[in-house]
């Protein structure tokens, strides 16, 4: 008997929103698929970057090299850390908060022969066991030089008005000393923030019992999120709405914050004209924290804020119009990017004394929906609003919005009051835009995303997955995209093709289609078109007589291995919903042309 083979072409990109069945074919949900030259293929894998788990939920990465050794440093902000990878090690860089220092009175140490431990009298000093503080001023005391006093030094509280520390070196006599210049900083450690947020500031948000009832919160509630930029091979961290702070690549030391810098900052970024951004800050004259304030320091010098310090200070003050809040910026060539929730600005360099940099509105009704929802690739910034809408700005165009077919999934289980958790990411290998997001259907947490190719023959073609990924950057400086997980994971991305050497799973459907547009058909047999196939395909066929027949029919599954040349199958309808999956370690597979063996059966 011979074989009445049909083929069926499906257009690249997945296609959620709409009907059951859809002329011309397409495909209608899958995960783990990308669509590479028209074809679907099973994404790359990854592999861990380091055994070490970070030791709290990331939301923002950064990758850049060394000035001199090229070597690369990875910085992860947390909720509670800011961890740095290099030479293949974590180090904690978490910063360290310089509290108000006090000048002590006339002798306050006091030792005991052969030990070394000192005794210290500051009146209502306010600290805690194992915290820290920095000394200096004293002189040589009862044999302990003042180089063993003076530095960094862990207290043990044994009062309100007193605590210990261990010296350097043992006391040999038993008194008091230290001199009369002591002086003592407190240091204490960066509190974090909250994993999850809680709403925007206005009636009905914040947390319960925040504020007066029936009042609106005047405060926003977010998910701590960080702001990174390198400076040379140094690296700017801004903790959301808390102050600048600067890491010198040493990592025997932790980040510190910058002078003179503004106390409170939204999102922070380095200009290519080397100056430091605050986007939403304190104002310079009254102090006062004004959402839609934007202040940079001096070219080449991030502790230089002041506009008045110098007739040729090109430290500068703006304050954008048309309400809301900045929720974050981007670098764009030479320019900037700076969206509040409700509109995007362009930021341009003049480089004058009298006009450094201007911002000009060049959307509204586009606004951020959160910090780290928004990626520039090459001259192109891509982004989500807070209505849950895509869209595109290229330097010289307008604002665009960007077709989602599979847009509704999406919006519709977007976790309620988690959207400043939204990563944006590009993956320049295939062209592609990400999205990670928090999905309401797997908790509070990223679970979920959303790819858009956005390049090459592939442009405008979607899919998307489950994989739970809290933070997401692009290659470049190193050679694989890096993702983190909840609990502390840090893998490579694109890299291998199983899941940190376990099952990677993934799965890809279509949309009812014909076989035979005026015949029922029998199909006979499936011949399998695939390419560098590892690991088995299932394929699972759902069969019905009409587009809203409730009654379908389900047949398989039939294993597919690699090389098999034809696969028997016996599902009869009129329209044919082809599901293919794979789990396995490794996993990867490319499918062409689909084509079927058909009989017709009459015109059911």
């Amino acid at each position: 008997m011979g074989l009445n083979l049909v083929p069926v072409d499906i257009p690249a990109g997945l296609n959620s929103d709409d009907t059951t069945y859809s002329a011309p074919p397409s495909w209608a949900d899958g995960s783990n698929v990308r669509f590479r030259l028209g074809r679907p293929q099973v994404i790359g894998g990854w592999e861990s970057l380091t055994l070490s788990l970070l030791s709290g939920v990331c939301r923002t990465v950064l990758a850049w090299t060394e000035n001199n050794t090229n070597a690369l440093d990875v910085a992860f902000g947390e909720h509670n850390a800011l961890q740095l990878w290099q030479g293949g090690m974590l180090f904690n860089i978490t910063p360290t908060l310089a509290l108000p220092s006090t000048a002590l009175g006339a002798n306050p140490f006091s030792t005991t022969n052969t030990s070394t431990t000192v005794s210290v009298t500051h009146l209502a000093h306010g600290l805690s066991s194992g915290e820290t503080v920095v000394i200096s001023g004293a002189v040589d005391t009862n044999g302990i030089l003042a180089a063993n006093l003076n530095g960094t030094r862990v207290v043990t509280v044994t009062g309100a008005n007193a605590y210990t520390f261990t010296a350097g070196s043992a006391a040999t006599s038993t008194a008091a000393g230290g001199g009369s210049a002591v002086v003592i900083a407190p240091q204490r450690a960066w509190a974090g923030g909250p994993i999850d947020g809680a709403g925007s500031a206005g009636y009905g948000t914040g947390s319960y019992g925040g504020g007066a009832y029936g009042a609106p919160s005047t405060d926003d509630f977010f998910a701590m999120t960080w702001s990174l930029s390198a400076w040379g091979q140094k690296l700017i961290a801004n903790p959301r709405n808390q102050t600048l702070h600067i890491w010198g690549n040493d990592t025997a030391q932790r980040a510190q914050p910058i002078r003179n810098a503004p106390a409170k900052v939204n999102y922070a970024l380095v200009a290519p004209q080397r100056q430091v951004f605050a986007l939403g800050c304190n104002q310079e004259g009254d102090g006062v924290f004004n959402p839609l304030c934007i202040r940079h320091s001096s070219i080449a010098d991030e502790t230089s804020w002041s506009t008045l310090s110098s007739s040729a200070s090109t430290a500068r003050e703006y304050v954008l119009p048309g309400g809301g809040r900045i929720v974050a910026g981007r670098v764009v060539g030479k320019y900037l990017l700076v969206w509040t929730n409700h509109a995007l600005f362009l930021g341009t360099y003049y480089g004058q004394v009298a006009k450094v940099w201007s911002f000009d509105k060049v959307g509204d009704r586009c606004g951020l929906i959160g910090p780290n929802a928004a990626v520039v690739v090459g001259s192109t910034a891509y982004w989500i609003s807070p209505d849950r809408q895509f869209h595109a700005y290229s330097l010289g165009g307008a604002v665009q919005a960007i077709a989602c077919p599979i847009r509704k999934d999406f919006a519709d289980n977007l976790a309620p009051s988690q959207a400043d958790k939204i990563v944006a990411s590009s993956i320049a290998e295939y062209g592609e835009v990400r999205f990670d997001y928090p999905d309401g259907r797997d908790g509070y947490e990223n679970s979920r995303y959303v790819t858009v190719a956005v390049e090459g023959p592939d442009q405008g073609a979607w899919y998307r997955g489950a994989m739970a990924r809290t933070a997401m950057v692009d290659a470049g400086p190193q050679s694989y995209p890096i993702g983190v997980t909840y609990d502390g994971h840090v893998y490579w991305h694109e890299k291998g093709s199983s899941a940190d050497g376990a099952a990677l799973s993934w799965s890809l459907s279509s949309a009812d289609l014909y076989l035979d547009e005026n015949f029922a058909v029998l199909a006979r047999k499936f011949l399998p078109d695939t390419g560098d196939q590892v690991g088995a395909i299932s394929l699972t066929v759902e069969t019905r007589m009409a587009p809203n027949d409730r009654d379908p029919r389900s047949f398989g599954p039939y294993a597919i291995s690699a090389d098999q040349d034809e696969v028997d199958i016996l599902p009869e309808g009129r329209l044919f919903r082809l599901a293919f999956s794979g789990s396995s370690a490794p996993a990867f597979c490319r499918l062409g042309r689909l084509l079927f063996d058909v009989k017709r059966r009459g015109r059911r």
